[in-house]
């Protein structure tokens, strides 16, 4: 794999970095691990406007499960899950909890569910969802599965910086007001007045799409930002109770057993918000979508509903995560736009985003 070379004049700035990454939520701190595990000695710099794990990481229900909906993005989440399992081997304190699932779906779902679901998920069908968490309205199957996990995404991007911070430098509470390609460099104007100078730069703003510095670069893109509501379900999960996948509605029941209660994520078709303003309250419209889809498959849980929590995402045109380079001579990558998936596929992400990087484009300095 190609290496970046970068130029003497940038070796000898102290303030020029190899790749300055904004945004530090789970995955700017994914695609710098992942950067530095191939370029040990690059410097590296994490900026972020709020503090590291905030914003969508701080909200995101942090499940992951082995599935996806086209081949590329099935070979990401199987990815994923191997560099997440090993992770939690060599780290066995860190806030990722193995999960066993069940997938409700139509009947008649098995050679989609089959496509669809990685092989390591071993569906096999079963009579009903395990301790009666959810109905099986007629019509509808259940399968259970394996594979599951989910994490607390805030506490595992705060451990991931804290380790992180031996080798990598943070910029918190420092927005980016400015981004200007030069010919050797990406000079990065910042809400302190001190600019610095990357040979690299990578945008993982999350759902900040729509943001002064970078808006004109994004925009051709075509992610939109779309509004995510969960609700808090307030009933203690049960020693073994599994999360329950309601395939076609694209919502789940997650048991959130180290927090002591159940979350209930449904499909919002709220499009087209701002992060900075959309309500982070629920509303009552809010709480009768999310109820309206609980009702067929769970309605025992209905009147426990009383909190949860409002976010924003971005997501791709095709709902698949975006790795693109943004000029033409590939110095500034934009990484995001994962439709709801960035925890899931956060590693992935990284891993696209790192081979980005150190694929030469025209115009790019000379490559060793």
């Amino acid at each position: 794999m190609e290496r970046v070379t970068i130029p003497p004049r940038q070796r000898q700035d102290p303030a020029a970095y190899d790749v300055a990454v904004v945004g530090g939520g789970v995955l700017g701190l994914s695609i710098a691990q992942e950067f530095l595990s191939r370029e040990p000695q690059a410097r590296v710099v994490v900026l972020e406007r709020d503090a590291v794990g905030s914003g969508a990481t701080r909200r995101s229900a942090g499940l992951h499960f082995p599935r996806g909906s086209s081949h590329r993005i099935r070979e990401m989440a199987a990815l994923s899950q191997e560099r997440y399992a090993a992770l939690k081997a060599a780290r066995p304190e860190l806030p990722i909890h193995s999960l066993d699932m069940t997938v409700v779906a139509p009947a008649s779902a098995q050679a989609r569910l089959e496509e669809t679901y990685l092989p390591q998920a071993r569906l096999r069908p079963v009579r009903e969802v395990a301790g009666k968490t959810a109905l099986l309205p007629e019509g509808t199957a259940a399968w259970e599965g394996d594979g599951c996990q989910y994490a607390d995404v805030q506490a595992l991007t705060q451990q991931l910086a804290r380790d992180l911070r031996r080798t990598v430098e943070f910029r918190e509470g420092v927005e980016v007001t400015a981004v200007t390609p030069g010919a050797d460099s990406v000079e990065l104007s910042l809400s302190t007045g001190v600019p610095l100078h990357a040979g690299q730069v990578v945008l993982a703003p999350g759902p900040w799409l729509a943001a002064p510095a970078w808006k004109d670069l994004v925009s051709p893109l075509g992610a939109r930002v779309k509004k995510i509501v969960a609700l808090h379900i307030e009933v203690p999960p049960s020693v073994g109770d599994r999360a329950v996948v309601f395939q076609d509605e694209d919502a789940f029941l997650l048991p959130y057993h180290e927090r002591g209660h159940w979350l209930f994520s449904y499909t919002c078709q709220e499009w087209d918000v701002d992060p900075d303003t959309v309500a982070t309250s629920l509303t009552p419209a809010d709480r009768d979508a999310a109820l309206a889809v609980l009702a067929r498959y769970a309605p025992h849980l209905i009147e426990h509903c009383v909190s949860g929590r409002v976010f924003c995402d971005a997501y791709g045109p095709d709902f698949e995560p975006l790795v693109r380079p943004l000029t033409a001579d590939g110095r500034v990558v934009f990484a995001g736009a994962a439709s709801g998936s960035g925890y899931r596929l956060a590693p992935a992400i990284a891993a696209e985003t790192a081979h980005l990087l150190f694929t030469p484009s025209p115009g790019k300095d000379d490559v060793s």
